[in-house]
């Protein structure tokens, strides 16, 4: 699989229509279950959940976020996907946002309407549907695992960042050998200026350093111990993008099951 060579200075792939495929999340939503908050109205930003049986003794809990830059199409798709197969293992809590930048997508830019980069903004908030999405997270509890979908339209491949401040087994190997199935990886031994390990880049990240949170540093401050950014290769087809992330989330919820079996079934619910 090669590039297409269509990225010169920013994404020229294919376009989505972010209205079609959020109601598309939402029909499959309703069919397994999930419970659906609005989470911004004015923006139709939507947080989806969908908690263990009563009694259930500290389920595992994973969040998911897609869609904080509208010209990235390959996250909110594989939003879709995944609550369409609902193959997630019985006994996993699950927090799902389709689609953080919506108008961002009908622009086809980077940014939301007002021009602010969401995914600079959770530090101190200057747009109220971040604002919203913090108040949202805060009210959650804490999540075992935190997985952020994007691409990035300049990668030669694939490649994940990896927050894992108690050094806890790494599930980036994994992730990454099952995407490599769907999609190239970036070998990269540098990427967006971080040294990479086939794919993988682990940052040392001081939050206190950073003027402009991105989402999953506010996660790892307050929401998780344990988090990974998927980065999809804008340049490459957009099914192999979706495959690729799609495969991703799996490969992260296969190994958390078994690590915390037999608390989860790896049996679809």
């Amino acid at each position: 699989m090669k590039r297409l060579g269509n990225n010169v200075r920013g994404y020229s792939g294919e376009l989505i229509h972010i209205g079609a495929v959020l109601d598309d999340c939402l029909d499959a939503a309703h069919a397994h279950g999930w419970n659906v908050e609005d989470i911004h109205a004015e923006t139709n930003t939507l947080g989806l959940s969908r908690r263990a049986a009563p009694g259930a003794l500290a389920p595992p809990r994973l969040y998911i976020s897609t869609g904080i830059h509208g010209d990235e199409p390959a996250g909110p798709l594989a939003a879709r996907d995944l609550l369409r197969q609902n193959a997630w293992p019985a006994g996993l809590e699950l927090w799902l946002c389709p689609c953080l930048n919506p108008a961002g997508f009908i622009l086809n830019r980077r940014e939301n309407a007002q021009g602010i980069d969401l995914n600079r903004d959770y530090l101190n908030p200057q747009s109220p549907a971040t604002a919203a999405h913090i108040a949202w997270l805060k009210r959650q509890p804490p999540f075992d695992l935190c997985l952020c979908l994007h691409e990035d339209w300049e990668s030669h491949g694939f490649y994940l960042y990896e927050q894992n401040p108690d050094a806890q087994p790494s599930l980036a190997e994994g992730i990454l050998e099952a995407v490599a199935k769907a999609c190239p990886i970036d070998l990269s031994e540098t990427i967006e200026g971080w040294p990479a390990q086939r794919g993988a880049l682990r940052p040392k990240l001081d939050p206190a350093s950073r003027p402009k949170w991105p989402e999953a540093l506010f996660l790892i401050t307050h929401k998780t111990r344990l988090s990974y950014t998927l980065e999809a290769p804008s340049d490459f087809p957009l099914s192999a993008r979706v495959a690729a992330l799609v495969a991703g989330v799996n490969a992260a919820i296969g190994r958390l099951a078994r690590r915390r079996a037999p608390q989860l079934s790896t049996e679809p619910g």
